[in-house]
């Protein structure tokens, strides 16, 4: 498997807050069912049925909506991107959006308010953005200027005020002000990322955002108020490949770098910079890392990879545990994302 394939890839996952509500874990991959979900318990359940209506193509970004009621899955062939009702288990999928993506969708994210979506696609203008009540709502007006290259990685901050591309070509990062649209592009940091840029996240207080990227140092991260504040220094031991992936801990305490080469998942102590690298898991994942995210409570860890059992699982307290048993129905390709519900 190439680390980077003809489409590309990547997506961004945020963090969700805790709930008494049945957690669940989904897999968006590279053959059919394109998606899988299992029900999450300090480990998998029993696999959920497939949503009768399939995504259309190759899974490459999944996100639940923050209440836990829909699921939304970019994919690399018309409608580009599927939603469907969540209820620990997918309903009848929505009706496509009226204005499709423009090409692959590999980024989905609601935003925090539940209110909105947005899908990074292959194509000009490289991100859509609906309103969302159970169902797309007519699209948004396109950001003036658009992202210069083909969306990979979307979030919303945590206020729901500021949206984040993460793209093909430079600067690799564009931000804007979010208020039910587009408002006018933040400045581009003065010290941009390295290359193309594939996942982005903010932390769960707002206040850092950090872009993963095709080349050295893989992962760039800044002080974020409304615009970029000046780069934070590199970790002193960098993600060994392109970072692909990235995801902070609900605590604010841990950011995990998903990327290319052994040992394909990178974890730092966070607070307003990196601490130093935490020890890899015992049982590394299985070639290239390409999703990461943790679980509601901050108690576990997932990365999705390139290879059998294309998803990893491991308990997570400032370091990584023994990996979880592989779940009994596998995802049935390369795992591109994976997201937690609440």
């Amino acid at each position: 498997m190439p680390l980077i394939s003809s489409l590309g890839l990547m997506n961004a996952v945020g963090f969700m807050l805790p709930s008494a509500k049945k957690t669940a874990i989904a897999v968006a991959h590279d053959t059919s069912p394109y998606i899988s979900t299992y029900p999450w318990s300090a480990g998998f359940g029993t696999k959920y049925a497939n949503p009768s209506t399939l995504p259309t193509g190759t899974g490459f970004g999944v996100s639940f909506n923050p209440a836990g009621t829909a699921i939304a899955v970019a994919h690399a062939t018309l409608p580009f991107i599927s939603t469907y009702p969540w209820s620990a288990g997918f309903g009848t999928k929505y009706a496509d959006p009226s204005n499709i993506p423009t090409g692959a969708g590999f980024g989905v994210s609601f935003n925090p308010a539940g209110t909105a979506i947005a899908v990074a696609h292959n194509l000009s203008p490289n991100i859509l953005t609906y309103p969302w009540s159970a169902g797309f709502g007519t699209k948004y007006v396109n950001p003036s200027p658009i992202p210069t290259g083909a969306g990979r990685g979307v979030s919303f901050n945590p206020a729901g005020t500021a949206i984040a591309v993460a793209h093909s070509t430079t600067p690799f990062i564009s931000t804007y002000p979010w208020s039910a649209g587009f408002g006018t592009k933040y400045a581009d940091p003065s010290t941009l990322p390295t290359g193309t840029g594939y996942g982005v996240s903010f932390n769960p207080a707002g206040t850092a955002i950090a872009v993963t990227h095709a080349t050295t140092p893989f992962i760039s991260t800044y002080p974020w108020s409304a615009g970029f504040g000046t780069k934070y220094a590199n970790p002193s031991t960098l993600p060994t490949g392109a970072g692909l992936g990235v995801s902070f801990n609900p605590a604010g305490t841990a950011i995990a770098v998903a990327h290319g080469t052994t040992p394909f998942i990178s974890t730092y102590p966070w607070s307003a910079g990196f601490g130093t690298k935490y020890a890899d898991p015992s049982t590394l994942p299985t070639v290239v890392g390409y999703g990461v995210s943790f679980n509601p409570a901050g108690t576990a860890i997932a990365v999705t990879h390139a290879t059998t059992p294309f998803i990893s699982t491991y308990p997570w307290s400032a370091g990584f545990g023994t990996k979880y048993a592989d779940p009994s129905t596998l995802p049935t390709g390369t795992g591109y994302s994976v997201s937690f519900s609440i």
